[in-house]
């Protein structure tokens, strides 16, 4: 879901799900959360902080996306990494470091490690999906929770989804369907890692969570944090920009 990042159909939040006729409620919510960063096509800048046992960390990323198959991701800040580059085509992914002008593809060994020392992995940045493609979802809890109004779903693995995760418990506002903390379940039920959404500003249009912070759970006081400081959806963006080659030009 996150990255969604830049994958992270524009929402309509003042459409309520009752008045969509002939739609599953389920899966008409969960593709509104779906739908909240991703469009046709998209342009960030987003700044991302990482503190670990061993350091803390801040770089500043503008990256584009063209459906869900193409994303490419630049470094702006530091200095000593700007211009080091992250391209996803498909399954594969590259990254083109500019002090050495390699570009490097990312082997299967390679998909499970950190993506630029974050919490993230690289296999975070293939598997783009609808929560609906791969993931059975239900309502389990829907009423009033520390004052506010909210709609909880658990979502299991379809047999043959091609996902790591035992299930998900996604945590939304009832009003508006923005999503509130997601939590990742390995394959005997323990807590893996969440995601909290929180700071709602005007981005691409509309209002949507700022800022995403990915927390470990088997590493209580490590995090990787998101700040969105500007998106925009649905631009004109062009497919020669997704392509190996054109790494080193930019």
């Amino acid at each position: 879901m996150i990255f969604s990042l830049l994958a992270i159909v524009q929402l309509c939040l003042c459409l309520p799900a009752q008045a969509v006729a002939g739609q599953d409620r389920t899966s008409f919510i969960l593709n509104k959360v779906d739908d909240l960063w991703r469009g046709e096509s998209s342009f960030a800048v987003v700044s991302m902080r990482v503190k670990t046992e061993h350091y803390t960390r801040t770089m500043r990323l503008e990256g584009w996306s063209k459906g869900k198959e193409k994303t490419l991701f630049r470094v702006l800040e530091p200095l000593r990494e700007r211009g080091t580059m992250t391209l996803k085509f498909g399954s594969h992914i590259y990254t083109y470091l500019p002090k050495t002008d390699r570009t490097i593809r990312l082997t299967s060994g390679m998909m499970m490690g950190s993506w630029m020392g974050s919490h993230l992995t690289n296999d975070d940045l293939v598997k783009e999906a609808r929560l609906e493609d791969d993931y059975k979802a239900a309502i389990t809890f829907e009423g009033a929770r520390d004052g506010r109004n909210i709609i909880e779903f658990t979502l299991v693995p379809k047999p043959e989804a091609p996902v790591v995760w035992g299930k998900l418990l996604l945590t939304i506002l009832a009003d508006g369907y923005t999503p509130l903390v997601e939590r990742y379940y390995d394959e005997d039920m323990h807590l893996a890692r969440t995601f909290t959404f929180s700071d709602m500003k005007m981005l691409g249009g509309l209002m949507r969570p700022a800022a995403l912070r990915v927390e470990p759970t088997d590493k209580p006081d490590e995090y990787t944090e998101f700040i969105y400081e500007q998106l925009e959806l649905n631009i004109p963006v062009s497919d020669a920009m997704f392509s190996k080659s054109s790494l080193k030009r930019r």
